[in-house]
């Protein structure tokens, strides 16, 4: 599995990201990634769609994308469904339909294979695995759930704020608390 301190892997996939009508779908590439804006980006990965721990996740990104926006942070959402499946899910499930943040198509399987993330089974879905990325595309952060167990989008935003400070964070440190001094 790639880890810290890794540049995330080039990608060019396709995303939903809206229900208007003709606008539903746009390319998202690593490019994104990277900029001189100092813009950090969060890609969290789901097994299945239409499934049931998922959309839970989901909807908390989402119910938490204004704190990972006032962190200077990009959300995408993704797994190995196709940009159709998750149109067709986003319109059919009351919490998912007013997402922020573009889903990831990876049907071909090949981005959530470079990151090592997809299960040893015949199916072959993606761990719920958790990148946080500097803008630099570096890999500073990575958490992986197995398929049963959601994971805590608070604890995300605790690592963001604990890297975005570049200083040492003791353990349980919360923004606003003092980092350490050496």
């Amino acid at each position: 599995m790639i880890s810290v301190g890794q540049k995330f892997p080039e990608f060019s996939k396709l995303a939903v990201v809206s229900l208007e009508k003709g606008k539903e779908f746009e390319t998202i590439t690593s490019d994104y990634l990277t900029n001189d804006d100092n813009v950090w980006t969060t890609i969290f990965w789901w097994p299945k769609d239409f499934t049931f721990v998922c959309p839970t996740e989901i909807a908390e990104f989402n119910k938490n994308f204004g704190e990972f926006s006032d962190r200077n942070t990009r959300l995408i959402g993704a797994s190995t469904d196709s940009e159709f499946v998750h149109l067709a899910w986003r319109n059919n499930h009351d919490d998912l339909r007013g997402l922020k943040f573009p889903m990831l198509a990876d049907t071909s399987k090949s981005l959530a294979e470079d990151l090592g993330i997809l299960t040893n089974d015949d199916q072959k879905v993606a761990y719920r695995a958790t990148f946080i990325i500097d803008p630099q595309g570096i890999i500073r952060w990575v958490s992986v759930n197995d398929l049963s167990v959601g994971r805590n989008v608070k604890e995300v935003l605790r690592v963001l704020d604990g890297l975005q400070t570049d200083e040492l964070c003791p353990c349980n440190w919360e923004k606003g608390q003092e980092t350490l001094t050496v």
